[in-house]
């Protein structure tokens, strides 16, 4: 590994992510920050893919995959946050922080240009693989993140739908893949980020480093910050129509759908 590659792709995420904060202070509207980031993890790996020193069609690949992976992401965040205002996750951090909400938003992303270089530096090692092309990891590797991007558009797609419907005003979303995971988006998020691991083991032991781009976007998704303030919302907006359907189906890795049906107890006859 290049160390002053690796230094200037920290320094690049950091002075992004400085650009995300000034956004969010003009403009407000932090799905900017997600827009940003995420173009940022996409810049950055193919910057990382391109100084890598893998075989030119594992560099090419492991490219494609992170300029699909931003382009839909962050093509998707910009869309919704398009005349759109704040972001309520952000909202609610805002509010807590007071007059202190400038400088502790400040730190904030730049501990999320911490997170984005863990994923930059996967690509990059992704990409560096030392054995011929295509490993053994290599053509799972793809499959993998062509599913996992397909998996997040169409949950995506098919929460889109929903929100237009008169229903989604009351109702909760329990249709589609959504009808497995109550976060289906999250799940093939995560599991991008796994073929990415994966096509890394071409890169040695060193490659086992990229294991923390899945590891880190299973904490953050699952404990931090995607599930845990997305559904305390859906609880406060929802109620038992939400809570419901906790009952039922799990909360990231897709799975059968259980009964939420519940007998009442049977009385005794009097003698």
């Amino acid at each position: 590994m290049d160390i002053y590659v690796l230094f200037g792709l920290a320094v690049a995420m950091s002075l992004i992510m400085t650009i995300a904060w000034s956004v969010q202070r003009m403009t407000g509207a932090s799905g900017w920050v997600d827009t940003i980031w995420s173009f940022a993890v996409g810049l950055g790996g193919i910057a990382a893919v391109i100084m890598a020193d893998g075989a030119p069609e594992r560099r090419v690949m492991v490219g494609l995959l992170a300029a699909l992976w931003s382009l839909r992401l962050g093509g998707y965040i910009a869309l919704r946050t398009r005349g759109a205002g704040e972001d309520p996750r952000y909202e609610k951090l805002i509010a807590e922080w007071g007059d202190a909400a400038p400088w502790r938003l400040f730190v904030f992303l730049q501990i999320q240009a911490v997170a984005a270089y863990v994923l930059v530096l996967a690509l990059y090692l992704a990409a560096s693989g030392v054995r011929e092309f295509p490993s053994l990891f290599d053509g799972p590797a793809f499959f993998i993140g062509l599913v996992a991007l397909g998996g997040e558009a169409l949950s995506d797609r098919q929460l889109d739908r929903f929100r237009k419907t008169p229903k989604a005003k009351n109702a909760v979303m329990e249709e589609g893949l959504w009808a497995y995971s109550r976060h289906p988006n999250y799940f093939f998020e995560w599991l991008f980020w796994c073929a990415i691991a994966l096509a890394a083991l071409g890169a040695g032991w060193l490659g086992l480093i990229a294991l923390l781009a899945p590891l880190q976007m299973y904490w953050l998704l699952v404990h931090v910050s995607g599930i845990p303030p997305l559904e305390e919302h859906m609880l406060k907006t929802r109620g038992d129509a939400f809570r419901a359907l906790q009952g039922r189906v799990n909360a990231f890795f897709p799975g059968p759908r259980r009964s939420s049906f519940h007998p009442a107890p049977i009385k005794e006859r009097s003698p």
